[in-house]
Order: structure tokens, then sequence, then C-alpha cells
């Protein structure tokens, strides 16, 4: 059987049903093969980044790898920022490079290059993968896929590259071989450290649940949201977590952070009891100020992977353990030791929630506040089935802001932070859910990077709405310059420009329409929705100067928020 062939049947005896490349030389064997698949579609992007985020999207709404495909040399490098975010936000993904036939490989050679676009991708996909292999004798192919398969899923997700020399693919192999089984993890939780957690929370007079990706890249919302329901604890959720509970449960508090809704930054700071699921606590979560977070309060940190564990936040009681397991295990002991709600202690929370409206967070703007849109859009938008949010200002007012439901989900570039993830990124959550209807959230900066990608959308006519937040800046640089270099705006003012992306947009032959006062806005709504199952693009126009507040005031705790408080020290955006 000819590789290219068995590394087809290979993935749809996996149940991947779409595959996102753009085409090159060295991968035309492995496209050739896919295509006579039926049960799985070659989805041809138009940048190899854009291949690598569509993977993405499409491996956290189906809790399988995504696969993209790229060519030798440009083709793959292309795909290393998709690679990076996947590994950094625990993603599933399985990157397939072509690569010179063999004899092309410079090898040991003093030289930089034998054959025409030989790169050598391994070296460099390394510290950003959980594994990479070079196939050098076809014979160990089956394996080899079998081994990269499980490794993805295994443990803390994340990705995996495989290199395939031109020769390889065309070469035969037995069909044959022994599958490889996946190391099972820990499923279970000793009763004595159950209990140890339930004196622990029974005791604190404001407990706090913290959500992270872990969550979901454990495929645990529903437990977990049981699990809430079973302990009546307050939860607040990290930037990867916004959609681990619905707005309108009453127990969710909000979204924490760098960033975050400044009620929530003050319930978690307040509280006397955290018991942390899946996130890793680091600096864009708990301020730079370690000990004001840490003080005066017990830390119970679960999570798959050592490392995090006691790594930033010292002293917290760890569970090392998969989220699924652990809420499997604690649902049902908790369900037998029942906790007292604390109502006060929710009525305080919902005082402070009260008092730090999101809405008026942002003072002195002209025309539309970007909160209170992310609310409007929210309501007009029950017939979307997620949001994809890019990486910028508009990120924050969307997590800020956003109300989801029980069903729908909200995806985003997190330890990355990948401008340009969004667009490309819900092509592949599209084409996961069915081809049901999505919103892009995106700023004007962000868009650029992957602009053609509107293209695969018109291509494939796939139902998905593209809000950009067009403030005419890199917004949130901008607003570190402010706060740092005396408003010298270079490179994110000066010297910045954006097109007319409604003009844009029908340049592809995507409707589109640009709204920029609050008296439009439920007009442009109306024209988002006004046919569900088409693509459409609405130009939203934002005053230049708004900024994402609130903002931790760095260098102070995670209670001390912008433009109340200001910073001591200068942080990264």
């Amino acid at each position: 059987m000819k590789v290219s062939d068995y590394l087809a049947a290979f993935l749809q005896s996996k149940g991947i049903t779409h595959v996102f490349e753009l085409s090159g030389g060295m991968i035309t064997h492995l496209l050739d093969s896919i295509s006579s698949i039926k049960s799985i579609s070659i989805v041809s992007m138009h940048h190899e980044q854009g291949a690598a985020f569509a993977a993405d999207g499409y491996a956290r709404i189906k809790n399988i790898p995504g696969i993209a495909l790229a060519t030798s040399g440009p083709g793959a490098t292309n795909l290393l920022t998709g690679i990076g975010s996947c590994y950094f936000d625990s993603v599933p993904a399985i990157f397939i490079t072509g690569q010179v036939n063999q004899h092309e490989l410079k090898g040991e050679r003093k030289i930089r290059q034998l054959g025409f676009q030989e790169t050598d991708i391994i070296s460099m996909a390394t510290p950003i993968t959980k594994k990479c292999f070079q196939i050098t004798d076809e014979t160990r192919l089956p394996e080899i896929l079998e081994e990269a398969y499980n490794i993805t899923i295994s443990g803390r997700p994340g990705p995996v590259l495989i290199d395939i020399p031109m020769n390889i693919q065309r070469a035969n192999i037995d069909f044959s071989f022994v599958p490889s089984l996946i190391n099972p993890s820990a499923t279970t939780i000793a009763e004595t450290t159950l209990k140890q957690l339930y004196n622990l929370i029974s005791s604190a007079k404001k407990p706090l649940i913290l959500a992270g990706r872990g969550i979901l890249s454990s495929d645990s919302k529903l437990i977990f949201n049981k699990f809430v329901n079973t302990v009546q604890i307050p939860v607040v959720t990290s930037l990867m977590a916004v959609d681990a509970i619905s707005f309108d449960n009453p127990l969710r508090v909000g979204f924490i952070g760098s960033y975050g809704n400044r009620w929530a930054n003050l319930a978690l700071g307040d509280c006397d009891c955290l018991l942390v699921l899946g996130s890793r606590l680091d600096v864009r979560q708990t301020g730079a100020d370690i000990n004001g977070f840490r003080a005066n309060k017990k830390i119970i940190h679960v999570d798959i992977e050592d490392g995090e564990l006691n790594n930033r936040i010292k002293d917290c009681i760890t569970v090392k353990l998969d989220i699924n397991a652990f809420l499997n295990c604690a649902e049902y002991y908790f369900s037998d030791h029942k906790l007292q709600l604390r109502q006060d202690w929710i009525n305080e929370i919902n005082h402070l929630k009260a008092k730090w409206v999101d809405i008026k967070e942002i003072q002195n703007i002209d025309g539309i506040n970007p909160n209170a849109f992310i609310h409007q859009l929210s309501k007009a938008s029950s017939l979307a089935h997620g949001y994809i949010v890019d990486v910028g200002s508009h990120q924050m007012w969307a997590a800020q802001s956003i109300e989801l439901s029980e069903f729908q989900f909200f995806i985003t570039s997190g330890g990355m932070g990948a401008m340009g993830y969004a667009l490309p990124s819900a092509i592949g959550a599209c084409f996961a859910v069915g081809g049901k209807p999505l919103v892009v959230i995106s700023g004007d900066g962000g868009i650029q990077l992957n602009l053609q990608e509107l293209q695969t959308i018109k291509h494939n006519n796939l139902p998905i709405k593209i809000v950009i937040l067009n403030n005419q800046s890199l917004g949130m640089i901008r607003q570190f310059q402010d706060s740092y270099f005396e408003g010298r705006h270079q490179s994110t003012v000066w010297g910045y420009s954006a097109p007319d992306f409604e003009k844009i947009a029908h340049a592809y032959g995507i409707k589109a329409t640009t709204i920029s006062s609050i008296e439009e806005i439920n007009h442009g709504l109306f024209s988002l929705w006004e046919q569900p199952n088409s693509p459409f693009v609405l130009q939203v126009m934002i005053d230049s100067r708004a900024n994402a507040y609130p903002k931790i005031a760095y260098g102070k705790p995670i209670t001390e928020m912008e433009p109340h408080s200001k910073p001591i020290d200068m942080e990264g955006t």
C-alpha cells in the first residue's frame, strides 16, 4: 500500500472529517490520496498560518486532533505560529509537512541547504510541540502515526509534527501493524484528599472557583456545571474559559485577570478559599503582585501537568489529575456531603457587580461604546453557535461583556496571543459544527493579518458573521504607549492605517455594512443576521480613544485597576 494512501486511511479511521492545507509540491501525494477518501473534505486555505489556525479551531470544537498540511520550506515555517497556539492553549493537532527527497537532505554536510526548499522544520518546531517525527523508514509510518495521535490527545493535549520526505510518501508498505496504546492517566482521587478539600471549602466564608481552559480541553463542561450546581460556589473564569459557565447562571461571577471585570477581580482578591481547575495562574490572571494574590486565602490547584502546580503561586494544595476525573470524583463526594449556600458572599458579589458596571468603565468617548455593543450583539446573535475572537482591545471587551448561552462557545488565542487568529480559526470551527452560523469578533489590526481567508469563507459559503471593531489603530498597544511612552504612538497610530472593510468584503463577494453611531446599531445587527446562512461583514467604527478598561495597575494587587489606580512598573501589553 502506498504510504500516502495509508496515511489517508489512518485519518479516516480516527474520524477526521476535514483537513486544512495550502498546496505545495511536497504534499501532492498526500493531497491526492486524501482526496480519494470521500468522508474527508480537504479545505484549501490561502496561507499556511490560516490552515494551522483552522486546524486549531476545528480541534477545540471536536476534541479530536485538527489536521493541517503544508509543503516544505516556507509552507512548513508558516505553520509555526499556529503550532505554537495549539501548544500553549493545549489543543490537540497533527501537523504534517512534506519534505524533499531523502537524497536531497543536506544531512551532516556543512552547507545551508541541498534540496530546493529543504528546511529543518523538526528543529524549529520541537520547542512548541509535544513531539516531532521525521519519517526516515516507510515501514515505521503506521506505528509513528498511532504514537503521534495518542501523544496529541493524552495527558495535557497539544500538537505533534510529522515530516515526510517525498520519496517516502510514494513508497509502498505492508498494511498490517500493531497499534500502540495510550498510557492511562490516573482517574481517581483518594477519599482522604476529597475530605481535606471538603473541610477547607466548607470552613471558608468566601469560597470561589477559578475555571480554566483545562475544563474545556478535557471535555468537562457538563460535569463542571453539575459540580458547580452541587457545591453552590461562585465561579470566576480565565479568558480561556469564558464559556465554561453560561452568562445567566446565578453562580457566574465574571471574567478575571489583567483586563477582567472589576467586580470579578475584587471577588478574587477577597476570597478566602480558591479552587483552581485547569488554569495556569500566569501573570495575566494573577497580576505581578504574587504575594498580594496569595495572601489570606487557601488555594487548591488541580491540573494534569506537574510543572504548572506550585509554579508561580507557591504553597498551594495540589491535585495532579485530569480535570474530568477530578470533577467526577468530587461531584460524587460533594453530592453526599452538602455545602451550605453562602448567600451573604453571593450578595456581596452582586453588590460589586451593580457598583462596577462594565459599560461604564470607558469614559469620554464619542459614538459606540464597545462593551455596550457586545451586549447588544449577544442578544441579537441567538442563532450563533459560538464566537471566535481575535487578539487586541476587542478581545477584552468581548470577554468582559459577552452574554453566552449554555450551548455557545468562546474561542480565542491565549498563550500565543496571535493577532489574525479568529478568521481562519472560525473556518475550522464552522466545519466542526456542521456549518452552523458563527460570529467572529476582530479588530482592524488583527483582521488584516489573515484577511485573505475571506476568500475561503466565500468559496465555501460559510455562515460566518464577521464583526470588525474598527478603532483605526492598534488600540491595545496604543493604550500601552499612553501609559509608558507619553502618548507617542509610533506604529499604532503614526504610520498605521486600515482600509474600508466594507469595500474589502464587497471585493470578495461578501455582503457588508458599516455603522458608526448608536442609532445605527439595530440596523447593523439586523443586516448581520438578515440571511443567517450566509457570510456577512459588519464594520463597527469605534472612537480611537476607547481603552480596554478596567486593567490591572501593573505591580499592584489584582484588586487595583486602571484608570482609578496607576501602575508602578512596566508590563507587557
